[in-house]
């Protein structure tokens, strides 16, 4: 009987992360239900094993420091990395902005540690809670990105939307731009092998300021050239970002088909978020991820972490300050 309390609050989290993910999978309360799954476990497992609770919390301990640190060390070197590859640009310098932003965490709790006065328990207090929320959320976005992008879509499609993203030289299709057209290529392959119709191939992007052409111009050449029949190649180009490709993408494929049934197809780090904004412009498809170079992958998932928090950035604030007053009133004792 104790047992099965204890693991209530499991199975309930379980059951509202199963029904969430069989209503839509699109949905980042489906990250944070799974997180909860997970936390709500290893709460459930200390409390019936009792006897295992210093072991584990040591361990925990030892983890998160040692993890913390092996974290720190590998983002600085993936950053130095991204610089030598990609450039010194802003988006190419957060995984090292993470990996020094980690160890100055690390330095302040034990300085404020070893301080030991009620201010500096009050703000270890409130850099622990902001931090393990931030934490939380991250492996819960890491966790069901993953698991997202495991998705396999069943059955023949009407489009696949290929998003589009910068050109080299004005013109030029990138290889991380060459990697989305492959992938969507090889759904409209599939499925001809299959017997299934040919499903169009629609290129997403319009012409940046320093374009000669638009990036659904380039996309369509790449696929003609490497294959695709030029009459299942169809462009949309004017969009500029992630949310107008689908909003524009949307509009061309209902007035073609008000059923229609697609695929989204970007970079494996872009599908999650993608997915996110297809669910809000009311897209008809799941998003597929195409593979990345192991190297752009950190920051390229950094960067898509901080767009998904910055899109729930009321909600964030309202727990940053929620967290504040609790650590808050759990130091007052050592004020008065």
């Amino acid at each position: 009987m104790i047992t099965a309390l204890a693991f209530a609050p499991s199975a309930v989290f379980s059951a509202a992360f199963l029904c969430s993910v069989r209503q839509d999978r699109r949905m980042f309360r489906n990250a944070v239900l799974l997180g909860l799954v997970a936390i709500s476990a290893a709460v459930a497992l200390l409390f019936v094993r009792p006897r295992h609770a210093e072991f584990l919390l040591a361990l925990y301990f030892l983890v998160t420091v040692l993890g913390g640190l092996l974290l720190s060390f590998f983002m600085v070197a993936n950053g130095f990395v991204m610089i030598r590859k990609e450039g010194l640009r802003p988006a190419n310098l957060l995984s090292l902005l993470l990996g020094l932003t980690i160890v100055a965490v690390l330095f302040l709790l034990e300085n404020l540690r070893q301080s030991g006065s009620p201010a500096a328990a009050t703000s270890m207090g409130v850099l622990l809670l902001l931090s393990a929320y931030v934490a939380f959320l991250f492996v819960c976005f890491l966790g069901y990105a993953f698991l997202y992008g495991r998705v396999r879509v069943r059955g023949d499609v009407d489009f696949v939307v290929m998003l589009g993203s910068g050109l080299l030289g004005g013109e030029r299709v990138p290889p991380l731009l060459a990697s989305r057209l492959r992938k969507g290529l090889e759904i409209h392959d599939r499925q001809l092998r299959r017997g299934g119709k040919a499903p169009v191939l629609l290129t997403s992007g319009g012409q940046g300021a320093d374009e000669r052409v638009a990036e659904s111009t380039a996309m369509a050449r790449w696929l003609v050239d490497n294959g695709a029949p030029p009459a299942d190649v169809r462009e949309e180009d004017r969009s500029r970002t992630t949310d107008e490709n689908l909003r524009y993408s949307r509009t061309i494929m209902a007035a073609d088909d008000p059923g229609y049934r697609c695929v989204v197809v970007t970079n494996n780090f872009h599908a999650f978020r993608a997915a996110l904004t297809a669910r809000r412009a009311g897209v008809n498809g799941q998003v597929l991820g195409s593979p990345t170079a192991r190297y752009y992958w950190p920051s390229a998932t950094i960067r898509e972490f901080v767009a998904i928090m910055s899109q729930h950035r009321v909600l964030n604030l309202a727990m940053g300050v929620l967290l504040t007053v609790l650590a808050v009133l759990l130091s007052w004792p050592a004020w008065r």
